[in-house]
This record gives C-alpha cells, sequence and structure tokens, in this order.
C-alpha cells in the first residue's frame, strides 16, 4: 500500500484537506468513541497537519503542536487512523512521521502527549515514558506521556 505523506501548516490546508481532517476527526473521536467534546478547539491555526493519503482517502492523521499551545513542550495530538486502514500499520508510521516531522520542524527537543490509556504500549515503543497519573478526559482514561 503507497501513502503519500503530506504535513504542512493549517494555512497552507485547502478546503478538501481540511474538510477530510475535520470529517475523520469527528468519524473516530465524536461517533465511534462515542465522545461529545468541542473538537475544534482553537489549536489547529498554530499547528502542522500530518496527512497520510492512500487513494485520495485520509487513511491517518496527526496534530503536531508547537510548544507552549497546549504544553510547554512540543506535543502530537489528534493521532488517528482511519478503521479501513486499521491493521496495516499505518499507526505506527504515522507516529515515526509525527516524531521526526515534529523534530524537523519544532528542533531536537522533549515531547510530551496526552494519551489514550489503551494505547500505553504503543506509545512506549517509540520510548514515550508515563508520567502522572491516569486521568479521565470526555469519559476516556488518559495518561500524560514524554519522549525526550
Amino acid at each position: 500500500m503507497e501513502i503519500q505523506w503530506k504535513c504542512i501548516a493549517f494555512d497552507e490546508l485547502n478546503v478538501h484537506e481540511l474538510y477530510a481532517i475535520m470529517q475523520l476527526r469527528n468519524e473516530v473521536f465524536v461517533v465511534e468513541q462515542n465522545c461529545v467534546f468541542q473538537d475544534a478547539d482553537n489549536k489547529d491555526q498554530y499547528c502542522y497537519h500530518l496527512m497520510a493519503w492512500h487513494d485520495n482517502n485520509l487513511a491517518a492523521y496527526a496534530r503536531l503542536v508547537p510548544p507552549g499551545v497546549t504544553y510547554t513542550e512540543m506535543s502530537i495530538g489528534r493521532v488517528i487512523t482511519a478503521s479501513a486502514y486499521r491493521g496495516a500499520g499505518i499507526g505506527r508510521q504515522l507516529l515515526q512521521q509525527a516524531i521526526l516531522k515534529c523534530t524537523l520542524i519544532f528542533g531536537k527537543k522533549p515531547i510530551k502527549i496526552g494519551a489514550q490509556l489503551y494505547l500505553k504500549k504503543m506509545y512506549e515503543s517509540f520510548d514515550f515514558q508515563q508520567i502522572g497519573e491516569v486521568y479521565t478526559e470526555d469519559g476516556i482514561d488518559h495518561i500524560h506521556m514524554y519522549r525526550i
């Protein structure tokens, strides 16, 4: 499966890309995870948007957050793989690309994330370490993790 990667600032997104991002985020975070929350949080405008395209479909996505927007450190958020593409390793490729792009864009610095607890082992395989206790956000158990 050939994936085309694209990572651009918010102002560079075209309307079709923005629509695909919002549609996928709503499909997974709101509908699939049955989580009512305000996804449009006024952070997107400051972020870079990493997209994995396959046959004109948005297969996976992550938001690369500059230092000072969510945390003092840079962050990776809204990490998702479309249901049709799960199990093909795209999620792991996405995280690999997200770490690489964060380093290229923001410099080689620590990354802090708020991760869903069930994904802890996956993030640990990318050298993230849990910091702090489990907390509930939008009805889902999360943990903060840190990668140096």
